[in-house]
């Protein structure tokens, strides 16, 4: 399956941007395109390597496009 990230931000929250990571929250509940299911948070990397210091558990989906990972939180 294809990652369409054009359509998938226009129809999220911007939330967070710094020079690693940029994050959009997900308030329409979008379906994640690996699993289908709505997710909570979207992580965009912007450099590679990236880091993530995650403050609480999550199961994660990830794609890749343009060699840029999107990450896709879901709380369990």
């Amino acid at each position: 399956m294809e990652l369409d990230t054009d359509e998938l931000l226009a129809s999220l929250t911007p939330r967070e941007e710094n020079p690693a990571i940029k994050t959009y929250q997900n308030t329409v509940s979008v379906a994640c395109p690996a699993c289908e299911k709505p997710f909570d948070d979207l992580v965009v990397c912007k450099q590679n390597p990236t880091s993530l210091n995650l403050s609480k558990q999550l199961d994660l989906c990830v794609g890749v496009e343009d060699e840029q990972a999107f990450i896709f939180t879901h709380k369990p």
